[in-house]
């Protein structure tokens, strides 16, 4: 190639990607001035909607375009992000290539000979004109820059709205109703009497007794529950430990919540919560949150009498105002932890609290208001008088350990991966429990004693919700658009296998005896190998899954968001036992306990037994 053919090579590709950058830096400019005129929808036509609901809460079709507008918003608001940093991408790539180009030019131009002959001067204007074109070209590049940087979330613009309508209850439906009068922190002594309808009290006796190893199992000092304990309980978000097990005998297989079959009791519950529930004993617990208050329940598990209500409030460093949250999450998603000594509790707002038993607040503190586009919903974990927090968000990603007794932080670990909705799980390697967080990119293992990094592999991407999952000496993580992967731990983490065939969004995986359970949001529950990763088969249901599938007495009980359980054998062959139906939509992931499950749905909580 001559110099000629050069030079009109290098004119082009400066003159095209000139045209490029700067069609490119238009496009970034209207985006960014369209995204900041207007949300991704116009905002003022979810405030018409949501002043409309307050006037007609009971409008079930109005919830339905409600909800359809926020998904809508949420779409286009990761549309519109992706445009963006696609953009910026390639109006980088089109500056790279036009100051090459430009570069290569000067110096093939420069070696030609100039005539002698002096021409008239106009080199001037044309230098003049030249500088004008780069330095607008330039200005116009940086704002585009500027533009795709600083453009706002607007998807923090929108409100937490109703949940989509659920099937209206047949008028035979028995219910038995908690109504009390109670005052805040009242004792047990003084919980109201459950009032049930007598036909249904034949099949549920009103005087139901724990289970016998049940008292037992309660710690008698101040000292904290070993791991045997705790695996007779189930007081953290997915059982045990948060690894999908649940330890308990004869769990029902059986109901019909609209029917009112083996529904030993329901009560209604108070404010809004999509936190799962916790057992510890005789004592089960929820949490609820609005724009004015922040609320810990305690229940009677065997009568669903409420035995104390708790208001965790006026703690210095809390927000005036809650964050906005989407409706999926809420302001109270994490699900509680206990201990059997005390219970813990974290909000949206970033407001903590330690409550004894008996529902008197030992102590509380803001970590710091998350900034999270949809809300915190990280649950928490306790661990021999350790309480760990998995506080990743927009601003800063960090997990710590509080102290159980007073609040205080024991350590403190900075993270370097994204924002996270996951939940830290405990699992025993190397003779230790280790603390397991799963987040964008990094699935990771930290010492429960000091914080500090054991391992960490490289294997997640997008906006990680499910949790990890231990069995078999390895370590499963899995998100929607990623990938599934099992991690052997030991020697600084390294993978041993992985998928994509079937990923989930929001349910967490459960693995025990060399089985691999993956329950994703389109419906389908998968079954793995968990040792070679062989799809062993899959079940498809009719709604999608939010509720972490459990494996409990043999079986694996997977709970889809229209309240329908689909209970499997827990083998490597596929065997249907049982569909019963809620009747009512869930979010939650169910509680167990010795021939009893525990559902919260949207509006009720539900006692299951034979």
């Amino acid at each position: 190639m001559n110099r000629g053919q050069k030079i009109l090579l290098f004119s082009r590709l400066a003159v095209g990607s000139a045209i490029a950058c700067t069609f490119i830096s238009l496009l970034l400019l209207l985006n960014y001035l369209q995204a900041n005129r207007a949300g991704p929808l116009e905002n003022a036509a979810m405030e018409a909607l949501l002043e409309r609901l307050e006037a007609e809460p009971d409008n079930e079709a109005l919830k339905v375009e409600i909800r359809n507008l926020d998904l809508l918003a949420r779409k286009a608001f990761f549309n519109t992000q992706w445009q963006l940093n696609t953009g910026a991408i390639l109006l980088l790539i089109g500056a790279l290539i036009f100051g090459i180009s430009l570069n290569a030019l000067n110096n093939l131009t420069a070696s030609i000979e100039m005539p002698e002959e002096e021409e008239p001067d106009v080199s001037l204007a044309g230098k003049l004109g030249q500088r004008g074109v780069l330095t607008g070209g330039a200005t116009l590049a940086l704002l585009a820059l500027a533009a795709s940087f600083f453009t706002q979330s607007h998807l923090e613009q929108f409100e937490a709205i109703s949940s989509p309508p659920q099937a209206a209850p047949s008028e035979e439906i028995e219910i038995i109703e908690v109504a009390y009068a109670g005052t805040e922190g009242s004792s047990p002594q003084a919980a109201p009497v459950v009032e049930a309808d007598s036909s249904l009290a034949e099949a549920a006796p009103t005087e139901i007794e724990p289970a016998a190893n049940e008292e037992a199992a309660l710690p008698k000092t101040a000292s904290y529950p070993e791991a045997a304990v705790v695996r007779q309980q189930y007081g953290s978000f997915r059982g045990p430990f948060g690894n999908g097990i649940a330890y308990q005998k004869n769990i029902p297989t059986e109901w019909n919540g609209p029917e009112g079959q083996n529904i030993l009791w329901k009560t209604t519950l108070t404010g809004k919560g999509n936190n799962s529930p916790v057992i510890w004993g005789n004592q089960l617990f929820l949490a609820a949150a609005s724009k004015s208050s922040q609320l810990v329940f305690c229940y009677n598990r065997h009568s669903g009498a409420l035995l104390w209500q708790k208001a965790v409030e006026n703690i210095p460093g809390s927000p005036p105002a809650p964050p906005k949250t989407t409706d999926d999450t809420g302001l109270s998603a994490p699900t509680l932890a206990t201990d059997g000594l005390q219970v813990y509790a974290i909000f949206a707002t970033g407001d903590v609290a330690g409550l004894d038993m008996s529902g008197e607040t030992v102590w509380s503190r803001n970590l710091g208001v998350p900034d999270n586009h949809y809300g915190h919903s990280s649950s928490l974990q306790t661990w021999q008088g350790k309480l760990f927090v998995q506080y990743d968000t927009n601003k800063g990603c960090r997990v710590m350990a509080l102290d159980c007794s007073s609040g205080k932080t024991l350590w403190e670990t900075q993270r370097n991966v994204k924002i996270s909705w996951a939940s830290p799980i405990l699992a025993p390697i190397g003779g230790k429990y280790q603390l397991i967080l799963s987040a964008d990119p990094l699935v990771c293992g930290y010492d429960t004693d000091s914080g500090a990094e054991r391992w960490c592999v490289d294997c997640m991407m997008g906006e990680v919700g499910p949790s990890p999952a231990f069995g078999n000496g390895l370590v499963f993580a899995a998100n929607e658009y990623a990938r599934l992967v099992a991690i052997r731990p030991e020697g600084g983490g390294t993978i041993a296998w992985e998928t994509n065939e079937y990923l989930p969004e929001v349910a967490s995986p459960a693995v025990a005896d060399g089985l691999l359970y993956i329950a994703t949001s389109y419906g389908v529950l998968a079954c793995y190998d968990a040792t070679k990763g062989d799809k062993l088969w899959e079940f498809e249901s009719d709604s999608g899954f939010y509720a972490s599938p459990v494996i409990a007495d043999g079986r694996v009980y997977a709970l889809n968001r229209e309240g329908v359980m689909h209970i499997l054998r827990h083998d490597k062959e596929m065997q249907l036992v049982n569909e019963p139906p809620l009747g009512e939509r869930t979010v939650a992931t169910p509680a167990f306990a010795n021939s009893r499950i525990y559902l919260r749905g949207e509006k009720h909580l539900y006692c299951i037994g034979n």
